[in-house]
């Protein structure tokens, strides 16, 4: 299955691709190239056919949302540890810590594609007023 997060807030969210710099620009090898190429893109959820939003999720209470696919982001029990982990982790904090300044408050989760609408076991929402 496909794992997604699910990201809303009462701000509009970035959307596009993150993370496709080159990670240092050292001669291209192999290694370097593959971990260069691993990025997140964050889609929002306007439908520009029928020009309206959606909602990825009933959990959510913000109109702006968007959703990333995660395969390079495992669950904390399937960790590895390699570096498309740690950079796609990396991509994915930077963009929660911006979105919080920038909003001031966002909801956010992860799932598997379907399940976006099935109970939580955690609900979590992130504000600049909190730790």
């Amino acid at each position: 299955m496909t794992q997604y997060i699910y990201i809303a807030s009462p701000m509009r969210l970035p959307v596009g691709s993150f993370g496709e710099r080159p990670v240092s620009p050292e001669q291209p090898n192999v290694f370097r190239d593959e971990l260069d190429f691993t990025h997140l893109y964050f889609e929002n959820n306007y439908d520009s056919d029928s020009k309206q939003r959606f909602t990825y999720s009933s959990h959510f209470s913000y109109k702006y949302q968007v959703t990333a696919y995660a395969n390079r982001i495992p669950l904390r029990s399937a960790m590895k540890g390699t570096a498309e982990e740690k950079k796609c982790l990396g991509i994915l904090y930077s963009y929660l810590e911006e979105a919080i300044q920038h909003s001031g408050m966002i909801e956010y989760f992860t799932s598997w594609n379907s399940e976006e609408d099935l109970a939580l076991s955690k609900k979590r929402t992130r504000s600049m007023d909190r730790d």
